[in-house]
């Protein structure tokens, strides 16, 4: 695989003393993993947060070799992580979209849903402004996985699209989640918890 494309990094993990493993997703290719020669030195810190755009190149001499990665940020997600709404909105989009989807299958729709989302969570002054942008990138989810889904309307009244929130655990948890490591699941109880202190 040798690519050069726009992409939203939605994972990256540690791999060896200094290098990461990132998952990134892109318009016209999906989901790709790359090799990051020194992701976790001090260049690069700053660009391996997930929610960061960046635009990616990756070189592999087959298609059994993971590709090696070369990352230059494009817009950084830095300053909201310590909003913890925000990063909690943040952590769970990504990691949704990194355990759910398969690699190397083109979902245009979901990066481009994923990008807009993302761009809410970090310029609405509150959750009122992109929990209905939240709730549709997960319905879309579903639908471009083949479980269904209807797609929902904006609604201006906050526990009412928590109730819209709280009915899409169940389909998100047991038809994309289920048989997937770790407990992703978590980081939207936590999200959950945020934003019911929104109401009290």
């Amino acid at each position: 695989m040798n690519l050069r494309a726009p992409a939203i990094l939605v994972a990256a993990r540690p791999h060896g003393e200094t290098a990461s493993i990132a998952r990134m997703l892109t318009e016209e290719h999906g989901l790709v993993a790359g090799y990051v020669a020194g992701g976790r030195g001090r260049q690069l810190r700053p660009v391996m947060i997930p929610g960061n755009l960046v635009e990616v190149e990756l070189r592999s001499k087959s298609e059994s070799q993971l590709p090696f990665a070369k990352l230059e940020l494009v817009e950084s997600r830095g300053p909201w992580l310590t909003e913890p709404l925000p990063a909690s909105a943040i952590s769970w989009l990504c990691a949704v979209t990194a355990t759910a989807l398969p690699e190397r299958n083109p979902y245009p729709a979901l990066y481009q849903a994923l990008s807009a989302v993302l761009g809410a969570v970090c310029e609405a002054p509150s959750a009122r402004g992109w929990l209905p942008a939240l709730v549709s990138f997960e319905v879309l989810l579903l639908r471009e996985l083949g479980y269904g889904g209807e797609r929902p309307e904006h609604d201006d009244d906050l526990q009412a699209m928590l109730a819209k929130f709280d009915r899409l655990e169940g389909p998100l948890a047991r038809y994309l989640l289920a048989d997937k490591r770790g407990d992703v699941i978590a980081a939207r109880h936590l999200l959950r918890e945020r934003l019911a202190r929104m109401l009290s």
